[in-house]
């Protein structure tokens, strides 16, 4: 299985690591069948994510997922951040190896899990906004 080397080094020095006390949003995604377990922390003021960090637990591809996904939404605004797809992270790493796409889908649901997690602090419910975050569907036929 080969990684690209933005994926070696999104694994090897992450960005974006790390508990955030007081944020905004807070998004935990991940499944017991693969293994990986992804929590994405964000600040929002004005509609802008102004910061944003992650924990992951899993393997290297979910890592690498994980700090990509923070810094393709730092800085950008709610609605952006919305738009944030897996394959745009896998593009943004120049691809990733076929088993570990559901590490991509991860970091997506992650980033909408914080999402709708500050739409809830806010009073407003993030369905309409965020839509359902469901389960990983190509977690389940994957052992990490």
């Amino acid at each position: 299985m080969a990684y690209s080397e933005k994926v070696m080094d999104h694994f090897a020095n992450p960005r974006n690591v790390g508990e955030m006390p007081d944020a905004d949003g807070v998004g935990e995604v991940g499944n017991p069948k693969c293994g990986d377990i992804m929590k994405m922390y964000i600040k929002v003021k004005d509609d802008i994510i102004t910061d944003v960090s992650f924990k992951t637990f899993g393997c290297g591809a979910a890592i690498a997922t994980s700090s990509m996904a923070t810094e393709l939404v730092k800085g950008k605004s709610i609605k952006d951040a919305l738009q944030l797809t897996n394959k745009a992270v896998m593009e943004a790493l120049d691809g990733l190896p076929p088993v570990k796409v559901h590490c991509s889908v991860l970091a997506e649901q992650a980033i909408k899990a914080a999402l709708s997690d500050y739409y809830r602090r806010q009073g407003i419910d993030p369905e309409p906004i965020v839509g359902t975050i469901t389960e990983c569907e190509e977690c389940a036929f994957h052992d990490d």
